[in-house]
């Protein structure tokens, strides 16, 4: 590696295959394009077989368990060995953690390597309400107990952080909460929009009749309350397409049970994991897009949607109002408020769609692409190292 090119290692609970899918492929490579840094990634394989491969970036991963409980156990015991291994061997000059929890490990080895004479810069990014979004994923057990260790790791990762990355103003606003000094900077999480932009709908969609829903199916997303809501919609030909893993086996199959109880069956279609592309094309047939979340650190697939020239329906949550105009692009409703989702869902075969949805296009062209990611990390990482101010994108990165 040429000297004059810093190394970054990466931390995050993330799964990645070998060869990268192509939404990681096509993060990393444009990453791969700020040829100054060389990046090293710690994350988990697919499978329980650790793995190191290059594929426009190094990638060191972990053996992925069958449970969250394990995963997490194998991550704080041998992350913080792996990392602390990388930093010495590649001289790191940047740690960046995914999360605040994984936050505590790139702190931790930041201390131990400063003590050694080499002080590397760390991030931590926050994407989701950390505080609250686990317990609303998935049952756990001791829960109080569980969550004052999470929120002790967080505070220990946060003190000793050098910049925070944050994806909408609610994120922003609880990573200040716990580090009011830091330096922080705002952009979204990696969508390969270019495959969006590039689709063209195969209905418009002022005479599209179906609604979908992207995204996991957890009980975090509100899904039975879009359930009932649907159910109570007085518009027969409109279909509701679930698309997304089901992460949580259990409550996928009480959203099936929900739907058949709810005479539903021949009208909720459970379209399981897809790509980026295959999504583009149940959006290029809908009229609306649905995020019904109880919680959200933006909901990049707002803006996927948006893309398509549709509406979007959200919850007044998290980051879902900075994207969302009520009225103008898309409609807000109360988390959980059923009455409202349904409300709404009416409108959107009374009201003006192909306007709404050209506003949609022309918010999300603007809001999002891959080269202002990459252009936001650029700045980021100036910002660790001490050469950027603290805020939004510069303007020069916007406009990539």
């Amino acid at each position: 590696m040429p000297e004059s090119r810093k190394t970054v290692c990466w931390i995050s609970s993330a799964r990645y295959s070998k060869p990268l899918d192509a939404v990681a492929s096509r993060k990393w490579q444009l990453m791969a394009g700020l040829a100054e840094y060389d990046f090293r990634i710690i994350g988990f394989a697919t499978s329980p077989r650790p793995r190191y491969f290059r594929e426009h970036a190094h990638f060191y991963l972990l053996p992925q368990p069958p449970t969250s409980l394990l995963r997490y156990l194998v991550i704080f015991s041998f992350a913080p060995l792996l990392l602390f291994y990388l930093v010495l061997r590649h001289r790191g000059a940047i740690i960046v953690a995914q999360s605040p929890f994984e936050g505590a490990i790139g702190a931790v080895v930041k201390s131990f390597v400063r003590v050694l004479g080499w002080p590397p810069k760390l991030i931590i990014e926050n994407h989701n309400n950390f505080e609250e979004d686990v317990f609303l994923q998935r049952s756990i057990p001791l829960k109080g107990l569980y969550r004052a260790l999470m929120l002790a790791l967080a505070r220990f990762a946060f003190r000793r952080a050098d910049a925070l990355r944050v994806i909408s103003s609610s994120t922003a606003e609880r990573a200040r909460h716990y580090a009011p000094a830091l330096p922080q900077l705002r952009f979204m999480t990696f969508s390969d929009t270019d495959v969006f932009q590039r689709s063209r709908r195969r209905i418009p969609v002022e005479a599209a009749e179906d609604i979908v829903y992207a995204g996991l199916l957890i009980p975090r997303k509100g899904l039975r309350h879009l359930l009932n809501a649907f159910a109570a919609l007085d518009h027969p030909r409109a279909q509701l397409r679930l698309v997304g893993g089901a992460e949580n086996a259990a409550y996928a199959e009480l959203l099936r049970q929900q739907a058949s109880d709810l005479g539903l069956d021949n009208r909720v279609h459970f379209a399981g994991a897809l790509s980026q592309r295959e999504l583009a094309t149940h959006f290029a047939s809908a009229r609306v897009m649905v995020l019904p979340s109880l919680s959200e650190g933006l909901g990049r697939v707002v803006v996927e949607a948006m893309l398509l020239g549709m509406p979007v329906i959200g919850s007044r949550v998290g980051g879902i109002p900075d994207m969302i105009i009520d009225g103008e692009n898309g409609y807000l409703v109360e988390a959980g408020n059923e009455a409202e989702l349904t409300a709404a869902l009416r409108r959107v075969y009374e009201d003006d769609v192909t306007a709404m949805g050209e506003k949609a296009r022309a918010f999300a062209e603007d809001f999002f692409s891959p080269r202002k990611y990459v252009a936001g990390y650029r700045q980021l990482f100036e910002l660790a190292l001490g050469g950027a101010a603290d805020g939004e994108m510069d303007e020069e990165a916007k406009r990539q």
